[in-house]
């Protein structure tokens, strides 16, 4: 099913969204081998920074569960856009470790709802045989903010400092918030279908319905690994595989050159193959590569590239199937509600899974990270349980018969 002129527009600015969304979330994990001395944290205080965020979000999308699908979806969207976007300004003023704990608690409260707003937006107007395709867009904005995002940040952050950055995006989110509110239709097909009369119901409801389940166990397995690799990889890459801070860009820069054109063609691919078995070869992929990325010895720069390359071809073939595997289990009424709480259980795991490897890893006298290979265990074990919980998931999905179209036609 080919997209209407429209659809490619949104898609285009969806994926424009979570652009700054991703790269806000993102800096901080690359930004902590600056971050940590300027600040003078210790890398539990780090894990906290991280985490916080994370729990922050976490609640937010418990309560904005009960009302998310009440209203028009784009008004939801800018609501929480301009929160965002003061909580990141509150990032680049900071100046002490209490500070930036406040301020990414601000911008997690705001900034964790919109990539579930997103995703109800695409199911609403993208029919499932399209939903591979315009997740895969959609993730590509994580291969753009490797490509611009993280090495301008790291540069402005070596130039100037690490304040910049967050600066920058506040007028990079400025202009993706204007063109919402300029071009995107309102998204209100779901509020003439019929809704449990409190917010506090549909809430519960939503949590009750037990073919959510599933999914919701998946993405906190999944959310486990991400989150305990993060935090402390740009510090593992400089003190313990000897890369240079100043070659950080490169990296990130090459691997997000591959994955920008990955994403696409992943979503491509789990259209046309199944999202099912195209999640599981992601599966083996990145477990033998986080194995070997978590046990390294100093290597060249460009055996270091490759590695990455191939690690996050393996992430982005879980993700995207998986995303679009799930967005047909809720039913249209409950979409912004299923995504909301998803969004939760996905940040609470993620900020559990940063305070544990905050505790996990320690740094030795020599500024080298210990116990690291620990990360990858973890992360294979609960890659492990993914496939057996998604796998229930495709099992539900193909014991009822699945909608052609969306429930929201495109202009």
């Amino acid at each position: 099913m080919p997209f209407s002129p429209y659809q490619k527009f949104v898609a285009g600015l969806l994926a424009f969204l979570q652009f700054a969304v991703i790269l806000d979330f993102m800096i901080v994990a690359p930004l902590g081998a600056i971050i940590m001395p300027a600040l003078h944290t210790t890398t539990e205080q780090f894990g906290s920074i991280v985490s916080a965020y994370a729990f922050s979000a976490a609640a937010s999308g418990v309560l904005m569960a009960g009302f998310a699908d009440r209203f028009d979806r784009k008004r939801i969207l800018l609501f929480f856009y301009a929160g965002f976007v003061l909580g990141t300004l509150w990032c680049g003023l900071a100046q002490s470790f209490h500070s930036l704990l406040a301020a990414r608690i601000v911008t997690g409260l705001f900034g964790g709802v919109i990539g579930s707003v997103v995703m109800a937006i695409a199911t609403d107007l993208y029919a499932p045989q399209q939903r591979g395709r315009v997740i895969g867009i959609i993730q590509t904005s994580f291969a753009a903010s490797q490509i611009l995002g993280l090495p301008i940040s790291i540069y402005l952050s070596n130039r100037y400092s690490w304040h910049a950055p967050f600066l920058v995006m506040v007028g990079i989110a400025l202009v993706a918030g204007a063109v919402v509110a300029w071009r995107m239709q309102p998204v209100t097909a779901h509020l003439g279908q019929p809704q449990e009369k409190s917010a506090f119901m549909h809430l519960v409801d939503t949590v009750k319905a037990r073919q959510h389940w599933m999914p919701f166990a998946t993405t906190a397995l999944l959310t486990t690994g991400g989150f305990m690799l993060m935090p402390f990889s740009s510090a593992y890459v400089v003190n313990n595989l000897g890369i240079a801070i100043e070659h950080l860009p490169i990296i990130y820069v090459v691997t997000g050159v591959f994955t920008i054109f990955m994403g696409p063609l992943i979503g491509r691919i789990a259209d046309r193959v199944g999202k099912y078995p195209v999640f599981v070869g992601g599966s083996v992929v990145s477990m033998v590569m986080v194995t070997v990325y978590t046990h390294l010895p100093p290597i060249p720069l460009f055996v270091l590239i490759a590695i990455n390359v191939v690690l996050f071809m393996g992430i982005f073939s879980r993700m995207i199937p998986f995303q679009a595997m799930i967005t047909s289990v809720p039913e249209p009424t409950k979409r912004g509600s299923f995504n909301a709480i998803n969004a939760s259980l996905q940040q609470v795991a993620g900020g559990i899974a940063s305070l544990a490897a905050g505790h996990i890893v320690t740094l030795a006298p020599d500024g080298k990270l210990q116990h690291f290979p620990w990360i990858g265990y973890v992360i294979v074990g609960t890659t492990l349980l993914s496939l057996l919980t998604l796998w229930r998931v495709k099992q539900a999905l193909a014991a009822r018969p699945a909608p052609t179209l969306p429930a929201s036609a495109p202009a």
